[in-house]
C-alpha cells in the first residue's frame, strides 16, 4: 500500500471542521491511495504538499510525467473544483487529467515551480498592501480569463454550486439569528445586508462559472504560463462575484471607508465589473465570515471581520423608477 501522510495541521482541521465525517475519511484515505495508485498507474509519491486545509496533495508520476494527486475533503465549496478545471482545459488553470468521482480525487497537472503570486500568512491578507497592487492587478486578469458560461460536461462531474445559494443561507441566518450573532452582527448591519441581497439575489447579469477563494496564493508560477489558477472553489453567478472575496482581504490591511473605497475602484475596474456590485459582494463575503467566526467563538477573527464590514458597509443605490 502507498504510505499516506497528512500533514498535521490537515488531520487537525478535518477532525475539527468535519467531526466524524472527517475522521472517517482520514481512516479511508490510504485505501482510496492505494486504488487509485493502482487504477491510474501511479508512482514515486512525493512526500505530502504542506499550504492547503483539507486535502491529501502530493506529486506523483505516470508513465514518467510529473504529475499532482488531490484527494480533498468534499465539502460546499470545492465540490465542483473539478468541473471547473474541466471546463477551463487549461486555459489559465492547471489541467485536470483524470477524475474519481466516488471520492472526488483529482489527478493534475503539476505547476512548476508552483511559486505563489503572494504568499499568504493567513488573515489578515497582504493583498491590500500597497507593494501589492500589481500583484491584485495580475490576479484580476486571470480571473477575467477564467469566467466563463459552464459547459456541457461529463456524467458523474459534480454541479456548480449558485452564488444565490450563498446570498440565500446568509440571509436565512441574518433573519433569525442567535443571541451571539444578533449581539456582535447589528440590525442596522443585518438590514443593509438584507437589502443587499435582495439586489444580488436578483442580478440580470450572464450566469459564468466564477471564483469565492480569489486570494493571490491559489495563482501560482508554471513551465508552460507565468499563472496559472490551482484550488478554484468555482460557483455560478455575475462575474462581479470574483470582486467579493478578493476586496474583503485587500480591506484587511486597513478596515477603513477611505481604504475600502481605493481597493473597490481599483478592483472593479481591473475585474471589469460594476464597483457597486463588488461592493455589496464584499460586504455579503465579510459579513458570511463573521457569521461564521461568531458560530466559532473566534475573537479575533471576529474583530477583523467585523471591522471590515463597517469599512464596507453602504445600502445599495437605488434604482430609478421604471
Amino acid at each position: 500500500m502507498v504510505p499516506v501522510e497528512l500533514p498535521s495541521a490537515v488531520e487537525e482541521t478535518v477532525r475539527a471542521v468535519f467531526g466524524a465525517a472527517g475522521a472517517r475519511w482520514i481512516v479511508e484515505l490510504p485505501g482510496v491511495v492505494a486504488e487509485l495508485a493502482a487504477r491510474w498507474g501511479l508512482s514515486e509519491f512525493t512526500a505530502p504538499f504542506g499550504g492547503g486545509t483539507h486535502a491529501y496533495v502530493a506529486g506523483v508520476s505516470r508513465g514518467g510525467r510529473p504529475a499532482v494527486l488531490k484527494v480533498p475533503m468534499v465539502d460546499e465549496e470545492n465540490v465542483a473544483e473539478a468541473t471547473a478545471l474541466y471546463a477551463y482545459d487549461g486555459d489559465g488553470a492547471v489541467r485536470l487529467l483524470d477524475f474519481d468521482v466516488d471520492s472526488g480525487a483529482m489527478l493534475l497537472e503539476w505547476a512548476r515551480p508552483g511559486t505563489e503570486l503572494l504568499n499568504q500568512p493567513g488573515f489578515p491578507s497582504l493583498e491590500g498592501h500597497p507593494e501589492n497592487a500589481a500583484k491584485v492587478r495580475s490576479a484580476c486578469q486571470l480571473y477575467r480569463r477564467l469566467r466563463r458560461p459552464a459547459p456541457a460536461v461529463l456524467d458523474g462531474f459534480p454541479a456548480f454550486p449558485l452564488a444565490t445559494d450563498l446570498v440565500a443561507g446568509l440571509r436565512e441566518r441574518l433573519a433569525t439569528p442567535n443571541p451571539a450573532l444578533a449581539q456582535h452582527v447589528s440590525a442596522q448591519l443585518r438590514e443593509m445586508v438584507r437589502q443587499w441581497c435582495d439586489t444580488l439575489g436578483e442580478s440580470g447579469e450572464p450566469v459564468l462559472i466564477v471564483n469565492r477563494d480569489t486570494h493571490l496564493g491559489n495563482i501560482v508560477a508554471a513551465e508552460r504560463e507565468p499563472w496559472l489558477l490551482i484550488d478554484p472553489k468555482p460557483c455560478l453567478g455575475e462575474a462581479a462575484f470574483d470582486a467579493g472575496f478578493l476586496l474583503m482581504i485587500q480591506v484587511q490591511s486597513d478596515p477603513t471607508p477611505e481604504h475600502a473605497a481605493t481597493v473597490i475602484a481599483a478592483t472593479a475596474a481591473a475585474l471589469d465589473v460594476d464597483p457597486e456590485r463588488a461592493c455589496g459582494w464584499a460586504l455579503i463575503r465579510t459579513v458570511e465570515e463573521l457569521t461564521w467566526a461568531v458560530e466559532d467563538n473566534d475573537r479575533e477573527m471576529r474583530d477583523l471581520h467585523a471591522a471590515v464590514a463597517n469599512a464596507l458597509a453602504r445600502p445599495p443605490l437605488e434604482r430609478p423608477a421604471e
